[in-house]
């Protein structure tokens, strides 16, 4: 049995008499609606706040690396002009998280049921392979210095430009993570997080500079390696958080506190399956739920619903849960099998009765 989206035509039930007051409290300080006209505004007021990150993330990456690219070219340092290089390669990043997040809030349609919202999800993938390249590049130039020194002048400008890059990549860097986590967007956390990298990279030019200033030109590519074991580590969480949101995994806690708040549903007597998964930075669940095998279709209808009701109030961005309803005393696949074959043949030998 599916709870409908909109509640208009069921009634959802008292709330349980040992939490009433709690629970209406609650209801009325943190309103929830459940029509499907409300959820699709809320995820495109999401898809909307993950635009605004990015267009903001976008000028201040864009106005760091202006100001690092003209003191790269007035200092002639390599180190901060592909530093330079990298930031505008974070900045364009954007762009495919940007366009993911304009299909995203296309309507489902008879071909992708569930909307485009695993876009983020492809957009993802290409920001993963970013940073991947983002530590083969710094490996690369790291060697290249320290096989052939280069020398750099105006060594207190380019520490000035190295934290200018540190500054504005640690900037956008939080203010992505934050946001995608508020909306659910794991593409957006891992953009987030190849911001950083890009912070530890201006870092290096900064304790780089700061070793040739001491002499020691060997100091910025021994460092860049450094950095590239960094980077390769932010890769690594960025990659499993992509990977995991593809396989569709979600926290087993929020399995946990939707078991345990549908077991505390009027009506329902156990609940034995929940699956959830993530589409776009919008969460989705399946559950089926045993009830006495007296009720009749409308009371075990209204039983889902407010199970359904109580579910979308307990998990922070659901839009939507599919509820299954089964006899206590029938309840198992085995037994929907035995029902299919014998409503089958019933109907064969002659009209049900």
């Amino acid at each position: 049995m599916r709870a409908h989206d909109q509640h208009d035509h069921h009634v959802h039930g008292d709330p349980q008499p040992d939490g009433g007051l709690r629970h209406r409290l609650a209801h009325r300080l943190r309103p929830h609606s459940h029509d499907t006209a409300d959820k699709i505004d809320a995820a495109l007021e999401s898809s909307r706040i993950g635009m605004r990150a990015l267009w903001i993330s976008l000028l201040i990456l864009g106005a760091t690396a202006a100001l690092q690219a003209v003191i790269a070219v007035w200092s002639g340092s390599v180190a901060l002009l592909g530093d330079t290089l990298h930031n505008v390669a974070d900045a364009l990043t954007a762009v495919p998280l940007g366009i993911a997040f304009l299909i995203g809030r296309r309507a489902p349609n008879r071909r992708y049921t569930y909307g485009y919202g695993r876009a983020e999800d492809l957009a993802g993938i290409v920001i993963v392979l970013t940073i991947a390249g983002s530590a083969v590049f710094a490996g690369y130039e790291a060697i290249r210095r320290l096989l052939d020194p280069e020398r750099v002048e105006h060594l207190g400008w380019v520490a000035a430009a190295a934290v200018i890059g540190f500054a504005g990549n640690e900037l956008v860097a939080r203010y992505r993570i934050v946001v995608g986590r508020r909306i659910g967007s794991a593409a957006l956390v891992a953009d987030g997080l190849h911001a950083r990298t890009d912070g530890f990279t201006s870092l290096a030019v900064l304790l780089g500079a700061g070793g040739v200033a001491l002499g020691w030109q060997w100091a910025d590519p021994v460092v860049g390696l450094a950095i590239t074991v960094a980077i390769a580590a932010v890769l690594k969480n960025a990659a499993r958080e992509v990977y995991r949101r593809l396989m569709d995994a979600v926290d087993p806690q929020l399995i946990d506190r939707a078991e345990t708040t549908l077991r505390t549903i009027p009506g329902v007597r156990n609940v034995t399956a929940v699956r959830m998964r993530w589409i776009g930075h919008s969460l989705h669940a399946e559950a089926n739920l045993v009830v006495d095998d007296h009720l009749t279709l409308l009371q075990a209808h209204e039983v889902a619903a407010d199970a359904e009701h109580q579910l979308a109030h307990a998990i922070p961005r659901l839009t939507g849960a599919t509820l299954h309803t089964d006899p206590a005393c029938h309840a198992g696949d085995e037994h929907h099998v035995d029902l299919s074959h014998h409503r089958r043949a019933t109907m064969a030998s002659g009209p049900i009765t």
